[in-house]
């Protein structure tokens, strides 16, 4: 594709996610011939919120398409806290379960930071534990935080360099930026700098960055004189924007202001279709390493 400036590559997340999950399929059947486990996702819903509902469904789906085991856990919103732990717990014992997500966000009365510490280390597939997360600075990362770990895995099999490169990762959340900017550093070898809400003049770091990640969930917030000629853009930020002029009512917008930013850049990243694809990818992956690991 040809823009105004510089020809530039879409980072096609769907197409990796799917490479991906042809070599996990690949590995299941190996460890089915040899009467090995076979990985066991469980998934705890609360409510009946409809994105959480389709990012389920997707979940659901991608471990039938894989070949893993899977169980499914509804429950009311009006479930208490205690309640939930109590489920939780019964997982956590269940030896046949490998990997074990709560599916965010929960009601309010629910704390998401006692929920998630709940989970046991070694079955948190979504990398959300404290324990999981500071693994991340170690030499040996247990369970990644699954988009972050999605995003690492794109500039890989584009064959990104990461290496001395000036990173700057807009969002300091403890699901994507933060985690996220430790493994451009641990693992990517990379300068990073964050950028958060409280940041002043952000254009001006956006604008010396080699590779630029934002994770905000701001429709148009990075804007083409915001970067710089073959800048790498990976975007991570997803927001429902309705509207009439939309064939669905309503459609997923990023935080890129797209086309002009593209015109400028060497790699980037659609929405949808870039990031999102691959936090699904990333959690299979998690999971079949949970089962390896506790059953090589």
């Amino acid at each position: 594709m040809t823009g105004a400036a510089t020809s530039y590559t879409v980072i096609d997340g769907r197409k990796i996610a799917t490479e991906i999950k042809a070599e996990i399929s690949a590995k299941v059947l190996t460890r089915k011939q040899a009467s090995k486990k076979i990985p066991h996702l469980a998934i705890i819903l609360v409510g009946d919120d409809g994105a959480s509902q389709t990012y389920v469904d997707h979940k659901v789906k991608a471990c039938k398409e894989v070949g893993f085991h899977y169980t499914m856990m509804r429950f009311a919103d009006t479930i208490s806290e205690d309640k939930l732990m109590k489920h939780i717990d019964q997982v956590n014992r269940d030896e046949d379960v490998d990997g074990f997500i709560v599916q965010l966000p929960l009601p309010p009365h629910i704390s998401v930071e006692h929920i998630t510490e709940k989970i046991r280390p070694d079955k948190d597939v979504d990398g959300f534990t404290n324990r999981n997360f500071g693994s991340i600075v170690s030499k040996h990362p247990l369970l990644l935080p699954a988009t972050p770990f999605g995003v690492m895995e794109l500039l890989k099999r584009y064959q990104i360099p990461t290496e001395g490169k000036n990173c700057v990762v807009i969002g300091a959340s403890r699901l994507v930026g933060a985690p996220l900017s430790m493994m451009l550093v641990e693992e990517g070898k990379a300068t990073v700098t964050i950028c958060h809400k409280y940041t002043q003049d952000i254009k001006s770091f956006t604008q010396k960055a080699d590779i630029l990640v934002s994770a905000v969930g701001k429709p148009g917030l990075i804007t083409a004189d915001m970067v710089k000629e073959g800048v790498v853009v990976v975007d991570v930020g997803t927001t429902r924007v309705e509207g009439p002029q939309y064939k669905n009512g309503f459609a997923l917008k990023g935080d890129v202001d797209f086309a002009p930013v593209a015109a400028k850049a060497s790699f980037i990243t659609p929405v949808p279709g870039g990031v999102g694809p691959m936090t699904i990818a990333s959690l299979l992956l998690n999971t079949l390493r949970a089962t390896e690991i506790r059953n090589p």
